[in-house]
């Protein structure tokens, strides 16, 4: 049985006795009981093993499986430079549970996912290694330092040579229009200071032919995708086809969505940033909302199917009245309305705050929806929902002849573009090692992503058909929005 970082229960026991105050340290590993023991004191749970439905359904691709690899020993290992990672191996068998919410006195089950980290052996010499990384769709904070940390990791830790920067999303591998950049230690050195992406995005421009041919054409055997699920499913299919060619070429997600509503994952890189930076928004329709007669502070932000965004901002900022998110239908009109409530508001502070997700109150916006069209990745193009709550507003209390001094603002290409905050550059960093060491290991078809708060390689089906994670109106945390609002449930129903 191979342990590496793990070890049985009676050794972590000994550890914890023997290096007193130091023993949480220990605490976490994964302890190895014999097959069938009962939980031991001090210990209420005693997980089982499945192999047969985790082997089956949740172990990462490997491109062994298609094609013949060879074995290198890792120069983590051998490097003296490197020789702390070294003795931090990861075991294939170490696996970080999804559903860790339980019971105390039933069984319940849990997915599980395979721990990402640094493997032992290599399917990859880095003399071999030619690695393309491609940002798609929408800016995020961070896109510049996971592009940077790829690039470290494969040349610092690894000692790869030749890393490249695709132009403009995935029409860069076969545009001609674009041209395809090696990346150097001067050209990336400070990328994870600036917001944006140095290698430029777009959406669309997917052909899974055209981008394989340029991949084969080029000699990539590493493929860095930096995307949503939209991108994840263009990545899938270039992982199938590359597949089917029986190509040896790692194809590794890095999931990215500003508004945090990748499933299965913790949550997305750049929406700590984003929460962040909304507030300032939040505090100049404070500003302006108090400092007029019956003010009101509206304010758009992110979030086209998930109002994370607005709802961490609210709870974050503690200065809003009103926070309305696309997972909650609300109502203008009636005991139960938005426009009894603004003049409740009127009436008790004399202003009011409001944050409203893009994506809320479609459901009154259909007619203009029919009209919209999508953009170049297939979306729907959302009527604005800010500037339509403005007019309802104004025309609502212009009828009542009630003086109103709205003032919107619309922060959402100053947030996208700003560089990351402290918590998302190490986020970044994390997730930039953690897709190259699955790389080198000859892991293909993954993306990598916080579970639990642990780095694990998801196969990359999941993330793409598993749909989107949204608030659930019936959870705490919604709640917690509510208390700290105030708010009705601006639905009569």
């Amino acid at each position: 049985m191979e342990l590496k970082r793990m070890q049985t229960e009676e050794y972590i026991a000994h550890v914890r006795e023997s290096a007193g105050e130091d023993s949480q340290a220990y605490h976490d590993l994964p302890k190895i009981i014999t097959q069938g023991d009962k939980a031991r004191p001090g210990y209420s749970k005693v997980l089982q093993p499945n192999y047969t439905e985790f082997h089956n359904s949740k172990v990462p691709p490997r491109i062994s499986d298609w094609k013949f690899c060879g074995s290198f020993p890792s120069p983590l290992k051998s490097n003296p430079y490197q020789t702390n990672l070294g003795g931090a191996f990861v075991s294939d068998n170490e696996t970080v549970l999804s559903d860790i919410v339980s019971h105390a006195k039933i069984s319940t089950i849990s997915r599980e996912f395979m721990r990402a980290g640094p493997r032992e052996f290599l399917a990859f010499h880095p003399d071999s290694v030619k690695a393309a990384v491609v940002t798609c769709g929408g800016l995020c904070p961070g896109l510049n330092s996971v592009v940077r940390e790829i690039y470290a990791s494969l040349t610092k830790l690894y000692g790869a040579k030749n890393v490249f920067g695709i132009p403009m999303g995935f029409r860069g591998f076969y545009s001609t229009e674009f041209h395809i950049k090696e990346l150097t230690d001067q050209s990336v050195e400070y990328i994870h200071h600036q917001g944006g992406s140095v290698l430029g995005s777009s959406r669309g421009g997917h052909d899974t032919k055209l981008i394989c041919d340029a991949i084969m054409d080029y000699g990539f055997n590493q493929v860095y995708v930096i995307g949503g699920d939209g991108t994840h499913r263009g990545a899938m299919k270039i992982f199938d086809e590359l597949r089917e060619r029986e190509a040896k070429v790692a194809v590794i997600g890095i999931p990215k969505t500003i508004d945090n509503d990748i499933a299965l994952i913790d949550k997305s890189f750049g929406f700590d940033t984003a929460v962040e930076e909304a507030q300032r928004a939040i505090k100049s329709a404070k500003v302006e909302a108090i400092s007029a007669p019956n003010g009101i502070g509206l304010v758009k932000l992110m979030g086209r199917h998930s109002g994370m965004i607005a709802m961490y901002a609210c709870l974050a900022s503690r200065d809003v009245n009103a926070c309305l998110i696309p997972e909650v239908p609300f109502q203008l009109t009636g005991p139960s309305g938005l426009f009894h409530y603004l003049e409740e508001c009127f009436k008790t502070k004399g202003n009011c705050v409001l944050v409203v997700a893009e994506g809320a109150g479609m459901d009154l916006l259909k007619a203009e929806l029919e009209n919209a069209g999508k953009d170049a990745s297939g979306n729907v193009k959302l009527p604005d929902i800010g500037l339509w709550l403005k007019s309802q507003i104004n025309g609502y209390f212009g009828k009542m002849n009630v003086e109103v001094n709205l003032k919107y603002i619309d922060p959402t290409y100053m947030i996208r573009t700003v560089a990351p905050n402290a918590n998302d550059n190490l986020y970044c960093s994390l997730l930039g090692q953690s897709a190259v060491h699955a790389a080198m290991a000859g892991f293909s078809g993954v993306t990598i992503g916080l579970v639990n708060t642990h780095y694990v390689m998801i196969p990359m089906d999941e993330i793409a058909n598993t749909g989107r994670s949204k608030v659930d109106p019936g959870s705490r945390m919604w709640h917690r929005v509510v208390a700290t609002t105030g708010q009705p449930s601006f639905n009569s129903n």
